[in-house]
């Protein structure tokens, strides 16, 4: 944690970020370990506990599988309740078979650890077997399983059979405990690997955290950055029209006398920035509209009709004609298809794309220069290309065009009227119908908009 409050305030100080998105990553960044933290401990005691129940469970049926083969030597053997035969050799001769521990045909199972007593139905101990056999504490004759312990604390796992003899009469109880000795260890090392193994997953899992909350704050603090970005230009965009009409007005309140001329010269500059302002107002409101379409993926209005890519076109060039002729700029339509392409969308939205378009292209070429409209179609879309031969866009540009109130120009847009929102319209209607805008262009060599619309089926 130390650790990252270094590195948190070194990024910090480098590279100064809001409060409060930082505060936010670290509320996530904890949030995230504590939950991963939570699930890797459920997860380690889960493996221990699975691991722990196949190795009982492993125990349990190796001793089943001993005390039933002995079981069945013993009870063809066994005569009078409570009188003992010597049967060790049997015993030994059917461990051994079972375990291939033995040397000498002795029970040497020194890495298992069996012990075997015979008793009687009182639970009188008649013999038992095995090495060094330890005192049992608490072990109980009519029991089937039970965990026992000898004097010196160590576990055993013990299962008891009942014993008939010739007569079907109780003879007495085989009891077969087992060392835990060995299982003990390798659970016991288990155990220190999971605990030695827990703070470095926990220390990992912090840095993954911190890591993943950044990845997660970072879209939203771009989308900050861009509405803060967004608030400042549209208020500068405002503020500019309503200085000149406050300064307008101020002027004309300081004149003792102006004439009629003079007044109608005052009208017609806060005519203009009233239209300025305007302009800029219902672009912003439009954008806010296509970004709610596009949030909520509500695009009824844009499907809402049919519209004939051709005819688009053709209108369209029809009514720039006169500004082209005006510009001293030629117009030109290069149609590569014969047939219609239809697109389901909304007309007038898409008549305000290629307008955007068109009037950037006739804005920044100079005179004498060409203007081409191409239609063309490429699979299942429609290809609406805009061709100037203009000043061109600088590659370091290009990818900062769309974005709102960026003006490449800022003195000559302003004087030509710009707001810096034409492209960005042009890419949210392209977007609400299902399409996209791309640029290709070369410094004084002139531009080409693409824009692409799905095909209507």
């Amino acid at each position: 944690m130390i650790l990252f409050k270094i590195i948190s305030a070194t990024k910090t100080k480098n590279n100064p970020q809001n409060k409060l998105f930082e505060r936010s990553r670290w509320q996530l960044a904890i949030w995230y370990a504590g939950i991963l933290s939570l699930v890797l401990g459920i997860c380690g005691v889960g493996i221990y506990q699975a691991i722990a129940y196949s190795q009982r469970l492993t125990v349990d049926r190796e001793l089943e599988a001993i005390a039933n083969s002995i079981h069945e030597v013993l009870e063809p053997i066994l005569q009078e309740p409570g009188q003992f035969k010597a049967v060790e050799a049997e015993i030994a001769a059917k461990i051994c078979s079972l375990t291939n521990n033995c040397q000498d045909r002795q029970i040497g199972i020194e890495s298992h650890l069996y012990y075997i007593t015979l008793s009687d139905t009182r639970g009188h101990q008649l013999t038992t077997i095995g090495n060094r056999h330890p005192g049992f504490l608490n072990a109980k004759n009519n029991e089937e399983w039970q965990d026992i312990q000898d004097i010196r604390g160590n576990n055993y796992r013990k299962i008891a059979l009942i014993l008939h003899n010739q007569n079907f009469e109780n003879w007495g109880y085989l009891q077969i405990a087992r060392s835990l000795g060995d299982v003990d260890r390798y659970l016991n090392n288990l155990r220190w690997m999971l605990l030695m193994g827990f703070p470095a997953g926990i220390l990992l899992l912090m840095f993954v955290s911190w890591w993943l909350s950044g990845l997660a704050m970072r879209p939203i603090y771009q989308s900050y950055q861009l509405l803060q970005q967004f608030t400042a230009d549209a208020a500068h965009e405002l503020n500019t029209p309503l200085a000149a009409t406050r300064a307008t007005v101020e002027s004309i309140l300081m004149m003792p006398n102006f004439s009629e001329a003079e007044a109608r010269e005052t009208l017609q500059t806060l005519r203009r920035q009233n239209l300025r302002v305007s302009n800029l107002v219902s672009n912003l409101l439009l954008l806010c509209r296509m970004d709610r379409q596009l949030s909520i993926n509500s695009d009824s209005e844009t499907r809402a009709e049919l519209v004939s890519v051709n005819q688009l076109v053709e209108d369209i060039t029809e009514d720039f004609a006169a500004l082209a002729l005006a510009s001293e700029i030629e117009l030109k339509i290069d149609n590569a298809i014969d047939s219609y392409l239809i697109v389901s969308g909304n007309y007038e939205q898409l008549y305000r794309l290629l307008s955007n378009l068109l009037v950037n292209a006739l804005k920044y070429t100079p005179a004498n220069g060409i203007v081409t409209l191409i239609l063309d179609r490429h699979s299942n879309y429609a290809l609406l290309k805009v061709c100037d031969t203009g000043i061109g866009i600088a590659k370091s540009e290009q990818s900062k065009i769309f974005n709102r109130f960026y003006r490449i120009d800022s003195a000559r847009s302003r004087s030509t009227g710009g707001s810096g929102l034409g492209l960005s319209i042009a890419q949210v209607i392209a977007q609400s119908h299902r399409g996209k805008i791309e640029v290709e262009s070369e410094l004084d060599r002139g531009s080409t908009f693409i824009i692409w619309l799905p095909i209507s089926k």
